[in-house]
């Protein structure tokens, strides 16, 4: 089934690998995308924009809450990416997209699962994790974890809390994976 992503969720794939080129790669962000799978609250997708295949789980919360409360409106959707782009020889790296609003500059944002911790360093509406190292960990965690929630702050200041539950990811990394071989 052909589905048009979501434009958040088509932009995020022009933001998969700014982590490894520190830039925006030029991807059209009204790419169409390809559902694999539904698998709880994760869905399964693949999408090849300029030429290149990406495979990709996506989510978005199951909560949010902001302090100030009721800054962010329905039109402010974070997206929770773990994408695999074989002609990079990248897999599962872990990514976080906001619409609406950017991430206060030269901050971090902070990802819990389970009783561990991980960095993400931000950059405009973007998240990645900040030691590339850690993505093993922060993918195994969320494979075996209930939630992951994360913390940061907007460019305006606002706290935002982000709970994403994690209920279907495993299937869903799983079949990203194979179509991503």
């Amino acid at each position: 089934m052909k589905l048009a992503l979501p434009m958040a969720a088509a932009a995020a794939l022009a933001f998969s690998g700014v982590a490894a080129a520190q830039q925006k790669p030029a991807v059209n962000p009204a790419a169409n995308a390809t559902l694999l799978g539904q698998f709880g609250d994760w869905g399964a997708y693949t999408a090849s924009p300029g030429g290149r295949k990406v495979c990709f789980a996506l989510s978005k919360p199951a909560s949010s809450s902001d302090n100030p409360p009721n800054r962010r409106t329905a039109a402010n959707v974070v997206y929770l990416f773990v994408s695999t782009r074989p002609d990079e020889k990248v897999k599962d790296e872990v990514s976080l997209l906001v619409t609406g609003y950017a991430f206060r500059a030269n901050s971090e944002a902070s990802v819990a699962v389970g009783g561990t911790n991980f960095a993400m360093y931000t950059q405009n509406d973007g998240a990645w994790v900040k030691n590339a190292a850690d993505e093993t960990r922060m993918v195994e965690a969320l494979r075996k974890g209930s939630d992951a929630v994360i913390k940061a702050t907007t460019s305006r200041g606002t706290q935002t809390t982000d709970t994403f539950s994690l209920k279907g990811v495993s299937q869903a990394l799983d079949r990203a994976a194979q179509e991503c071989r």
